[in-house]
């Protein structure tokens, strides 16, 4: 077994107890071959997702140790951590959500188990969590509302990801509410804060409230985003309205609200750690690309974290 592999499974062993990360864990491991970009990093996989996605990982070299867990269907709200095995804590305060529904995959890479795990993000189920736990969270291009993507600490693993050499130096605009959106002012702020090194210029974006779209099931262009595409690289905003919930649920709160706009129109994201809240909670900022543009979403988060704004 891999000398990181087995460090990943010890520190797993430590942590899962309390966290409940994990749905399923992996004891037995196939050899690996030593040239490949990723050989023997130990990964999460997200619980139900699709094989495609962990086969494309395999195959760059990652070692999936284990599952990780989802909200289980008994609750409306997919940004609570209940699921088969117990309650999915959030690493900063076991007291609340970690989000989701990529609930355990973000909580092993917030809590050092694993550099790298994927997810799907459906209306905000890759970039919520990496909000809230503090870490990258990246959403890809799709012409479907969910997308495939992953969560890491560390922008160079989202080029080897994606498979991407390219440095981009992206023109940015923000907006703070997409024009519909309710959000606390203190999101606001530490999300315009950390967005300061792209130098993002105010832009008067008003969105259509996308919950109407969303719950009729229709996808595509969206003739907003696509005019404000065509003078800008990245449009910024705050990954969630609100700090995570506690382990009641959200109650009506539509933590989606800045993120399920982006699955309906296909747009890749990013959730990039932004600093951390009053409570010490870690606050999330938003950045949307073109179609196809992942790049410009890895050089802001190399922006961003490469500033001594945030943590």
């Amino acid at each position: 077994m891999p000398d990181l592999v087995g460090e990943a499974l010890a520190r797993l062993d430590r942590v899962e107890p309390v966290l409940c990360a994990f749905h399923t864990v992996f004891r037995s491991f196939a050899p690996v071959d030593p040239s490949l970009p990723l050989a023997g990093m130990p990964i999460a996989v997200k619980h139900g997702e699709r094989r495609s996605h962990r086969e494309a990982l395999t195959a760059l070299g990652c070692v999936p140790i284990g599952l990780t867990t989802t909200p289980d269907g008994s609750t409306p709200w997919q940004t609570w951590g209940r699921n088969s095995r117990g309650v999915t804590r959030n690493p900063w305060n076991l007291d609340r959500t970690p989000g989701g529904s990529s609930a355990g995959s973000a909580v092993a890479v917030a809590a050092g188990v694993v550099p790298l795990a994927t997810g799907v993000d459906g209306a905000g189920s890759i970039r919520i969590p990496a909000a809230w736990c503090g870490v990258l969270g990246l959403k890809t291009t799709s012409a479907e509302r969910a997308a495939v993507g992953v969560f890491t600490r560390d922008p160079d693993l989202l080029a080897i990801y994606l498979g991407t050499s390219e440095v981009s130096s992206p023109t940015a605009v923000w907006s703070s509410d997409l024009g519909f959106a309710e959000v606390d002012d203190e999101q606001i702020e530490i999300a315009r804060r950390a967005a300061a090194p792209l130098r993002p210029r105010p832009v008067d974006l008003v969105l259509p409230d996308p919950a109407d779209d969303w719950f009729a099931h229709r996808c595509g262009p969206n003739p907003v985003l696509d005019e404000l595409f065509e003078t800008t690289d990245l449009l910024l905003t705050p990954a969630t309205p609100g700090p995570p919930h506690g382990h009641d649920g959200p109650g009506s709160r539509i933590n989606t609200a800045l993120t399920w706009a982006f699955n309906l129109s296909g747009h890749p994201a990013i959730s990039i750690p932004a600093g951390f809240d009053s409570e010490g909670l870690p606050v999330g900022l938003q950045a949307v690309a073109r179609h196809g543009r992942e790049a410009d979403l890895i050089a802001a988060a190399r922006a961003v974290l490469a500033s001594d704004r945030v943590f």
